[in-house]
This record gives C-alpha cells, sequence and structure tokens, in this order.
C-alpha cells in the first residue's frame, strides 16, 4: 500500500517533504533561540541545504509534468545526499573529535571586534563547536538526527524518481 502512495500521488509525497523541511528548520529555531543553543558552521550548512530541499520539494510538488517530477526528485536526492554528508562529518567529528577543534568565533566576540559590514557574514557561519554534542534524544545527537532525515528523504527521493521513471 504504501508503494502505490508512490504511484498515486508522488506531488502530495513532495509537499510532505518540503513540510517536514520546513518543521526542522522550525525546530532548529527553537534550539537556537529559546533553548539557546549555538549552531555550528556545519549546523548552518544543514539549515542551507534543508532549505534548498524544502523549496525544491515545494516547487516540485506544484508541477504537472513527469519530467519535471523526475528531475525535481533527482535534484532533491542531491541536494538531501549533501546535507547527510555533512551531517555525517559532523556526527564522526563528535564521536571522535579532534584534538583542537576550532569552528569559529563566538558571537559577541565577533560583534566587539569586527565592524557590522564583517560581522554579519560571519554570524551566519555558525559560532559554535562542532565537536560539541549539546542536546540528544534517544541518544543521538542533533548531527545524527539531521543524517537520518536526510538519508531518509533521500530514500524517498529515489523511489519517487524509480516510480516515476518505470511509468515513463
Amino acid at each position: 500500500m504504501f508503494l502505490t502512495y508512490f504511484d498515486a500521488m508522488p506531488r502530495r509525497v513532495l509537499a510532505l517533504i518540503a513540510v517536514a523541511c520546513v518543521a526542522m528548520l522550525a525546530f532548529g529555531l527553537y534550539l537556537q533561540h529559546v533553548v539557546g543553543l549555538e549552531p555550528c558552521p556545519m549546523c548552518i550548512v544543514q539549515r542551507y541545504a534543508l532549505v534548498l530541499v524544502a523549496v525544491v520539494a515545494g516547487v516540485t510538488a506544484i508541477a504537472k509534468s513527469r519530467g519535471l517530477l523526475i528531475t525535481g526528485s533527482s535534484l532533491m536526492v542531491l541536494l538531501s545526499g549533501f546535507g547527510a554528508f555533512v551531517a555525517a562529518r559532523q556526527s564522526f567529528l563528535q564521536w571522535y573529535p579532534p584534538e583542537i577543534a576550532s569552528c569559529g568565533r563566538d558571537f559577541y566576540g565577533m560583534i566587539e571586534t569586527f565592524p557590522l559590514k564583517r560581522a554579519i557574514p560571519m554570524i551566519f557561519k555558525g559560532s559554535g563547536d562542532c565537536t560539541k554534542i549539546d542536546w540528544t534524544f534517544l541518544s543521538l545527537s542533533i548531527a545524527n538526527w539531521s543524517f537520518l532525515c536526510f538519508a531518509a528523504i533521500v530514500v524517498v527521493g529515489l523511489m519517487l524518481m524509480a516510480r516515476q521513471l518505470r511509468k515513463h
């Protein structure tokens, strides 16, 4: 039954992926602004990947042609694969931290040291430590969960592509 859903409703699957990405981004912003966790540069890159996956999935969900569904799904798989790679690398750094970890300066240090026009781009690079585990759920870190979510999107995207190619 699950596989027939991919045949009958690929646009809904893509819309659900877009909504899930937005929910993950919202949760990341909650952890940052309410809980007080500082995102590291790798976290910021994963956020960019999530934004791109959400946009591609949302635009592809609107598409009516099979060719655009295949193209959008393949782009979504590539972007999710990139996000999974970054999350896997961060997970590896968390499990096997190097002797000296350098992921950037803290927010207040940047504002105090640099003029505003140089500090703003630095803010988007993140300031937390990439090897530090600040939050866990079911003994998995944010990077671990991010990897699992990106990997799930890759699998769903590949299934969508395979189903659309088989129909074509």
